[in-house]
């Protein structure tokens, strides 16, 4: 038990999944930086399916969330080439049709799994999420945003996954997302850079 821990495998892991994309054309420019994006999902067992409502999420949440984190932060590295060039990150979870929403949030929410992959990704911000509860085969967004300067509006983009088969409705999909860098040909500027905008101000300049 301990190993499959340590490496995040596990008997009620069935599958995982990456997706990676490279944006080389935006609106038939050539980007600025071209950028990979990737998306890493792990299709799991939920480990409180069939159990009615468990009042208690936190021994399950101990075992299986650090594994997860660990085998995805792996993979986002090895997609993106090096932790070192992972500059924005995500996660998210998709609960089946018979689990709920906070048997997701569980598994991402915690200590157990976003100090996990933050540690990994040598990141630092609060780790930008979305979760849902969603037939197997529908797509999940996944948002990311630059993982030591949150508020840094150029990595604020997305990851689109989607696993074909899952999640079953005992199933749970949990994603880390990951950027090597900004959006295409980013260019609205920054909170550093911003003037002072307040509502009263708009209103009397009209």
């Amino acid at each position: 038990m301990a190993q499959q821990q340590r490496t995040g495998q596990s008997a009620d892991l069935r599958k995982v999944v990456t997706v990676t994309d490279e944006v080389l054309l935006e609106l038939g420019r050539p980007v600025a930086t071209v950028v990979r994006r990737v998306a890493a999902a792990a299709v799991i067992r939920n480990p409180w399916a069939g159990r009615s409502f468990v009042a208690d999420l936190q021994p399950d949440v101990e075992t299986v969330a650090p594994g997860l984190g660990r085998l995805l932060a792996g993979r986002l590295a090895e997609e993106l080439g090096g932790v070192e060039n992972i500059e924005a990150f995500g996660k998210a979870a998709v609960v089946g049709l018979d689990g709920e929403i906070e048997h997701g949030s569980a598994l991402i929410h915690t200590p157990y799994f976003g100090n996990v992959l933050r540690e990994l990704a040598e990141g630092t911000s609060i780790i930008v999420f979305s979760d849902d509860r969603l037939a197997a085969g529908e797509p999940l967004t996944v948002p990311v945003w630059h993982k030591t300067a949150a508020a840094t509006r150029t990595h604020y983009q997305t990851v689109q996954i989607r696993v074909a088969d899952a999640p079953r409705p005992d199933e749970i999909v949990v994603v880390a997302a990951a950027a090597s860098g900004p959006r295409p040909n980013a260019r609205i500027g920054d909170r550093r850079s911003d003037p002072v905008v307040r509502l009263a101000d708009l209103e009397n300049a009209r």
